[in-house]
């Protein structure tokens, strides 16, 4: 068996960024990954303006609080001020432009207001309340990186600088085959000894929150040409295919014959962690498989910690692993074994690192334990660890998006 992070190392390096981009419409951006670095073309602020409403005027007229001074103009966000005239006060609005001459703000609530003149009613501080122009962007600075996955945030960055469209990697397409006679898809009445398809639409599911294309699904049952026209089908089709199950040693475990009758090679085979031993990376036409337990536990634990960096770096991502965090373990009774242990853990925040409580129930059977857990902690194989240990643990929140 391949040690862990070696195995994790050696699918985070398989994704390749595509060499091929597409220009998209701002609109719809969100979720996709930038191909190119995005060049600021506007001074953001493009004007020193008033981050606050008050009244603009030289620091030096409002040295002594209760001076008072005729109010020249009300200017709004989006007018252009006059030049401020010495001795006088400008209205200003948040967003507001900084008239000439002017070299501070005194916020309304710091003012007094009648007939057209203003008291104020704090002293004056030259630069105070004031947005330089170019203070969050300059022009031709780099503010979005190539790799960058794009969210609300990143919108706003494109559009406040104008951009319509930009640069990014297409959609990477992901072919899902689950296989074996039991699994029936959700919907349809069971058969005795069959179990409902519970790993197709959890993966799919998955593939779509790192932001990937709709995932391509099929199903072979236990038979060594379906398995491997399936295979052939979703290989040609998409850019990586994951299949589930079929992968270990069994009589009916036909998916390594199959990769193989197709010229398929193997990088890895077996992987020393808890859940996930039997997980398979091969290459198909150029092209990679995965081959992931059959266990829906083991599959989800497997996709989070080594697929997911695998995607990341296949839709050209420029942070394909996500951070580890740290926590104190919350058990009662000592954990670890012979291989890293992957326990399913609840985090609850105090002061310092937060304590991680594992589900009652580690089986690889408990799949009801993916829905309550908020990450995975990680148990050094070899390790015998007590309750109040420090480990590292792996977010969900951070490794599936």
């Amino acid at each position: 068996m391949l040690d862990f992070d070696t195995a994790q190392a050696r699918l985070a390096a398989r994704g390749r960024a595509p060499a091929a981009h597409e220009t998209v419409a701002l609109d719809a951006l969100c979720g996709r990954v930038l191909a190119k670095d995005i060049v600021a073309v506007l001074d953001l602020p493009p004007a020193d303006n008033s981050a606050m409403d008050g009244y603009a005027l030289r620091a030096a007229d409002a040295v002594v609080p209760g001076t008072t001074l005729p109010v020249q103009q009300r200017c709004f966000a989006g007018q252009a001020p006059e030049p401020l005239l010495p001795g006088q006060a400008i209205r200003l609005f948040t967003g507001s432009v900084i008239p000439a001459g002017a070299d501070t703000v005194v916020m309304q609530e710091d003012c007094r207001e009648d007939d057209g003149r203003v008291t104020i009613l704090a002293p004056s501080v030259p630069g105070r309340h004031i947005r330089r122009q170019g203070e969050d962007m300059q022009r031709g600075q780099a503010v979005l990186a190539r790799g960058t996955r794009l969210g609300a945030g990143q919108l706003a960055v494109l559009a406040a600088q104008g951009y319509d469209r930009a640069p990014v990697f297409p959609r990477l397409k992901v072919g899902i085959l689950t296989t074996g006679d039991e699994l029936i898809p959700p919907g349809q009445p069971l058969p005795p000894a069959a179990i409902h398809n519970s790993n197709a639409p959890m993966l799919a599911s998955l593939c779509s929150g790192l932001g990937t294309a709709v995932p391509m699904l099929r199903h072979a049952r236990d038979d060594a040409d379906a398995t491997r026209r399936a295979l052939a089908e979703l290989n040609e089709a998409c850019d990586l295919v994951l299949s589930v199950g079929g992968a270990s040693v069994g009589e009916k475990d036909l998916v390594k014959p199959a990769l193989e009758s197709l010229g398929g090679t193997l990088d890895l085979w077996k992987v020393r962690m808890k859940p996930g031993k039997p997980v398979a990376l091969a290459e198909l036409n150029g092209r990679p498989v995965v081959c992931l337990p059959g266990n829906p536990v083991s599959a989800f634990a497997v996709f989070m910690l080594l697929v997911s960096p695998l995607i990341r770096g296949l839709q050209g991502r420029r942070d394909v692993l996500p951070p580890v965090r740290r926590g104190i373990l919350d058990t009662l009774r000592p954990v670890g074994g012979e291989r890293d242990d992957f326990l399913r853990v609840q985090a609850a925040q105090g002061a310092g690192l937060p304590r991680l409580t594992p589900h009652p129930q580690q089986s690889s059977g408990a799949l009801s334990s993916l829905a309550w857990a908020h990450g995975l902690a990680r148990i050094p194989a070899g390790a015998r660890l007590e309750s109040g240990a420090e480990v590292d643990w792996m977010a969900l929140s951070d490794w599936l998006s």
